[in-house]
């Protein structure tokens, strides 16, 4: 799935569109059926912006468009024109581009979902401290990798960027969240905003120290990174057993 920083890059590849009426329709019957390019189609499109996992397009006359990625979505902007081969959920269409929409799973006329999540992870600069107000307020025998992807705690982190920064600060992410100290937790939540920060100014995440790094060796310690399942979803956390207390 799509992390926060991949996000805010699909909505920076959206920018261009603001300001612009805009043309849409819908290829997809699925998507058809959400009833979104009826209700824009001939709007001007006012904003766009990435608000944790999701992106949010608003349109004059009030109108808010909700889209999240989820595993299989993505957003693609090219020059006005271009042939379409497909069925994408939605085609926006300004004045030199046009944004395609590919097998958005979750696209929706109202932001109701958003008053379910966190504080975004990459807001500038992050309300760290509202964070870990909502941190203090969990449950406490959740290991802390399952807490951080939890999205009504903080917004945006997934599994590679929750394993990299757990690895980055040395916590391991079987640790009970009410075993960590607020120090730590403070510095895990302080790292993976700088980390994912720095990502998404480079356009790029950094080489990876321990996701999908199972029996590879600890670039700090040389112990073999491990894996395993965790949480309801079974996500799959990745760590070093050496140097990840």
């Amino acid at each position: 799935m799509p992390e926060g920083d991949a996000i805010h890059r699909a909505a920076a590849r959206l920018q261009p569109l603001v300001g612009q009426r805009i043309a849409a329709v819908s290829p997809s019957a699925r998507a058809r059926a959400t009833g979104v390019a009826e209700r824009v189609d001939g709007r001007r499109l006012e904003s766009v912006e990435a608000v944790g996992k999701n992106i949010v397009l608003r349109f004059e006359g009030g109108i808010a468009v909700r889209s999240h990625l989820r595993m299989s979505g993505r957003w693609t902007v090219r020059p006005r024109g271009t042939p379409i081969r497909g069925m994408p959920w939605l085609v926006l269409t300004g004045d030199e581009s046009e944004a395609v929409l590919w097998n958005g799973p979750v696209l929706e006329l109202h932001l109701r979902a958003l008053d379910r999540i966190g504080p975004d992870i990459l807001e500038r600069p992050p309300r760290i401290n509202a964070i870990l107000a909502r941190l203090r307020a969990a449950d406490a025998e959740r290991p802390l990798g399952e807490t951080l992807l939890d999205q009504s705690l903080v917004s945006g982190i997934g599994n590679m960027w929750m394993a990299e920064t757990l690895w980055s600060v040395g916590i391991s992410p079987w640790r009970r969240l009410g075993e960590t100290s607020e120090a730590e937790r403070r510095v895990a939540v302080e790292e993976a905003a700088a980390e994912m920060s720095r990502a998404l100014e480079r356009g790029r995440a950094p080489r990876r120290s321990v996701y999908r790094q199972r029996g590879r060796p600890c670039p700090r310690c040389g112990t073999a990174v491990a894996s395993r399942g965790q949480g309801d979803h079974n996500r799959i956390a990745y760590w070093c057993p050496g140097c990840q207390t």
